[in-house]
């Protein structure tokens, strides 16, 4: 089994010294959140968020916005964060209201202080090689490889999934030359018919489809390394893309729940916290 708590307390450990040296400077890390709308589970993210900002000393200013937002609105509090020298990392939780254009309000972040990683400058910085906040679920997902001594190096991998937050920029994280990178990488996605064809090839199989129990042992290689990336929701309740019958099938695998959920957390923090050194020098 490869939890993803043992490599966010690791990463979290990291940040504390780094948010302890800071305030030692005189400068408090802070990481801003925007909710727009009352939908619950959003609610509950920022809430966990902000829970770990306090126990990291992290400050968390927070703006709830009602669901009548009109586009100008959400963009002015946007600009009045990223002019606001005191915040380091500004996070808008998604989803957002149908009326609204996330994408848009996103390309209002300041670049630097986009603690998801998902701002179109910092994807082309991904693309290209240059340093910039990386988006946090791909980063995990290498972080628990490496913390697991799993060899990704000259590795076949095989990302099913090919969304923004995750099968994309993680193909490109993972065919960089690092240590902890540097693979043969395949993204395949379900709208190809034979898509099981490249599942069952992989030494590392990372699912990122959000489409639950779509990976049963037969898609699996014996011995590969079995990651779960993509779920969905119903309700509460948390639906994996990994079937846990692929326990039976794979040499190492995240676990149902608290594989790369806690991982996720931990590299959004990292994010404040290097966009705050960066901020003050």
């Amino acid at each position: 089994m490869l939890p993803g708590k043992p490599v966010a307390e690791r990463v979290l450990a990291d940040v504390t010294a780094r948010a302890d040296a800071l305030r030692a400077r005189g400068i408090t890390p802070s990481l801003a959140t925007v909710l727009v709308g009352d939908d619950d589970a959003s609610a509950g993210y920022i809430r966990i968020k902000q829970k770990q900002a306090a126990e990291l000393g992290i400050e968390s200013p927070h703006s709830h916005l009602p669901a009548t937002t009109t586009q100008e609105q959400l963009v002015e509090v946007i600009r009045g964060y990223n002019a606001d020298p005191a915040v380091h990392g500004l996070l808008i939780q998604y989803p957002i209201p149908g009326h609204l254009d996330y994408d848009a309000a996103l390309a209002e972040l300041d670049p630097d202080m986009d603690v998801d990683g998902m701002h179109p400058m910092n994807m082309g910085r991904l693309a290209v090689g240059l340093p910039g906040p990386l988006p946090c679920t791909p980063a995990g997902i290498e972080e628990l490889l490496a913390f697991y001594e799993i060899p990704v190096a000259g590795r076949e991998v095989v990302i099913l999934g090919r969304g923004a937050t995750l099968g994309r920029p993680l193909a490109m994280l993972l065919a960089q030359k690092r240590p902890t990178a540097n693979a043969a990488v395949t993204v395949v996605h379900t709208g190809v018919p034979d898509w099981d064809r490249y599942t069952r090839r992989a030494e590392i199989l990372i699912a990122a489809a959000g489409v639950p129990g779509i990976i049963q042992p037969e898609h699996v290689k014996p011995g590969a390394t079995v990651i779960g990336g993509g779920v969905r929701y119903e309700g509460r309740r948390l639906l994996p893309d990994v079937d846990e019958s692929c326990e039976e099938v794979a040499g190492a695998i995240t676990p149902r729940v608290g594989g790369v959920g806690p991982t996720t957390v931990a590299m959004l923090f990292r994010n404040v916290i290097t966009a705050a050194e960066k901020a003050r020098g």
